[in-house]
């Protein structure tokens, strides 16, 4: 899960020499981010990704639903990520759903930066890993 602010903030005070990765930062938000699920956050009740295991009886047609959350909850919270896609990735491994989020980084000025690719592994239970 995602540091919390006051670690983020300790961390800094100790270590200010440290540069920031932005690209371990978006993973690490993503991470919280899909990780969520919405209502969880009483001050941002849309924040996250719906509850999986509501979808579980619409197969295969949730796949896409979950793709489309993917990408809005992506497109919405994540604002250094743009032309957000989200593909499913077919895989014989039972009980997990692998997405593919490809975008491009936001940079400072407002222009396109590379293109990025982060591969998403939803597990039974409702976890799910980005790398």
């Amino acid at each position: 899960m995602g540091r919390g602010l006051l670690s983020r903030l300790t961390a800094a005070s100790v270590n200010d020499a440290r540069p920031v990765n932005e690209l371990e930062s978006i993973v690490e938000h993503l991470r919280a981010l899909l990780n969520t699920r919405q209502g969880e956050s009483p001050s941002v009740p849309d924040f996250g990704v719906v509850d999986f295991t509501d979808l579980v009886h619409n197969f295969p047609e949730a796949i896409q639903t979950l793709q489309r959350c993917i990408r809005t909850t992506v497109l919405q919270y994540e604002p250094r990520l743009k032309n957000v896609v989200v593909q499913h990735v077919r895989d014989d491994e039972v009980l997990v759903l692998k997405f593919q989020i490809t975008a491009q980084l936001q940079n400072k000025g407002g222009k396109s930066g590379g293109a990025v690719r982060f591969e998403t592994h939803l597990r039974a239970g409702g976890l799910v890993s980005v790398r």
